[in-house]
């Protein structure tokens, strides 16, 4: 079992040292606080603590406010906050868990029961942690192609309108590049499908190998791709797009020490700068240059303005 960091809040040093005591014992990492400044400070930093004890009553932030600006904070860290206080009249318990603590417990209070109720709040924290894992997880599924691993088509097309949008506020530059494998049903046929998905996942690494890291590569459809590369020129545009021409054909890809020889056909096209360029616009452009290049012979790199 991972240790879990604990920050305790107590402007009284001997219940803070009674209470480091005994989650050193029990396996926790301590930080520890004499004031409720210091301990907003840390639970502010990125890497705070996500389990928290707090005493009420503090200089500088009391208990109480501690709770309600972590919660009104709007951090998407969630913090478990245990109030521990001598304060226990049915009134006080009722405010602070109004102001978003968590749990309390009064003064004098038996080990066991901090131990038992340390426990509940790990385990929310972890069953929360696992919950926003696999949402991140269905998040990249909603957003990537499922074999090549890069953009879907639906979010390649956000993510040009966005830039598209961007560069026309800013008056820049903006190209994308359409790219078509050729032949491609000769590879299923000849090697089978699953070859042909091999053959796909190479291309979509060569072609990420060869763009910029805020350039952005989606799969468009079957063994179509879709570049879209913000601030760049026509003639960047060109240079990247022999660049990926070349990484793609010089070398086979490998498929059961298969070399299978693979080809691409890409087409050009870049935003009129000053003007709104439309996102259909734009991949009509493109779907063009690429037709383009393909009545000519394939293997080959086009421009359409």
């Amino acid at each position: 079992m991972y240790n879990m960091r604990v920050l305790i809040a107590d402007d009284d040093i001997i219940s803070r040292g009674v209470v480091k005591a005994l989650l050193l014992k029990w396996g926790y990492e301590v930080l520890e606080v004499g004031d409720g400044n210091k301990a907003w400070n840390i639970l502010k930093e990125k890497d705070s603590p996500h389990l928290v004890l707090l005493d009420w009553m503090m200089p500088e932030i009391d208990g109480l406010e501690l709770c309600r600006r972590l919660r009104q904070s709007g951090d998407n860290t969630y913090h478990y906050i245990i109030l521990l206080t001598g304060r226990d009249s049915k009134e006080d318990i009722i405010g602070g868990l109004n102001a978003g603590a968590d749990d309390y417990i009064t003064k004098p209070f038996m080990p066991e029961e901090l131990e038992v109720r340390l426990r509940v709040g790990r385990r929310i924290l972890d069953l929360q942690q696992s919950l926003k894992e696999t949402l991140e997880v269905q998040s990249y599924q909603a957003q990537h192609d499922r074999l090549t691993k890069i953009f879907n088509h639906v979010e390649i097309l956000n993510i040009l309108e966005k830039e598209l949008d961007r560069v026309g506020r800013q008056n820049g530059n903006l190209a994308i590049i359409m790219g078509d494998l050729d032949h491609f049903k000769k590879v299923n046929d000849t090697y089978g499908h699953v070859a042909g998905d091999a053959v796909l996942v190479e291309v979509a690494v060569r072609m990420k190998n060869n763009i910029r890291i805020y350039d952005s590569a989606g799969r468009y459809g079957g063994e179509e791709f879709l570049l879209v590369l913000p601030g760049c020129t026509t003639e960047e545009a060109m240079i990247i797009a022999n660049r990926i021409l070349e990484s793609i054909s010089k070398e086979p890809v490998m498929f059961n020490n298969i070399p299978i020889m693979v080809t691409i056909s890409l087409g050009v096209a870049v935003n009129r700068t000053g003007e709104k360029t439309k996102t259909t616009e734009l991949v009509q452009l493109a779907d063009a240059a690429l037709y383009k290049a393909k009545q000519n012979g394939r293997n080959r790199v086009e421009l359409v303005f």
